[in-house]
């Protein structure tokens, strides 16, 4: 989405008091991976811990953002993580400019509908949730900075612990 519409679209939400607590189911909705236009359903089928980002290529948090998920995902891919991004940009050529400049090498998705921030509840850019294997949204975590990282790297290696 550009910024305007997203600031609305974020604004709408906070005034109809839409809220997803932790500890409630990840809403499902449908997205298309960005690269092969191929659909996807989110979450990701239970079983795996899931680090669901939205973000967009105006968002200068995610820049550094990107880094961190690309460490995340290589380093716990094989115990169980899979790391998610839902680009919210309304033109798809921003996104892949964006990613031109900041790989991803994790899965990139797009929300043709726009229905994945409002049933989230998307708040800031980025907005991250990380969802258990039972398809729980166990945190969610507003904006991005250098700080955050050891604390979100915590919580992801928790989830990853628990037992299916």
């Amino acid at each position: 989405m550009k910024p305007v519409k997203t600031l609305i679209a974020l604004v709408l939400a906070a005034l109809t008091g839409a809220s997803i607590a932790a500890e409630s189911p990840a809403p499902h909705c449908r997205v298309t991976d960005l690269q092969s236009g191929q659909a996807l359903d989110l979450p990701i089928p239970q079983g795996k811990v899931v680090y669901l980002d939205f973000w967009a290529s105006w968002c200068g948090p995610c820049v550094m953002s990107f880094p961190f998920m690309n460490q995340l995902h290589a380093e716990l891919k094989a115990q169980g993580l899979e790391v998610v991004a839902v680009d919210l940009d309304e033109v798809r050529e921003d996104a892949l400019a964006f990613l031109k400049k900041t790989p991803a090498q994790f899965t990139v998705v797009q929300d043709p509908e726009g229905k994945c921030p409002g049933l989230y509840d998307v708040k800031a850019m980025p907005n991250s949730y990380l969802i258990d294997r039972r398809g729980n949204i166990r945190h969610v975590h507003l904006g991005f900075r250098d700080g955050d990282k050891p604390a979100l790297r915590q919580k992801v290696q928790e989830l990853l612990a628990e037992k299916p």
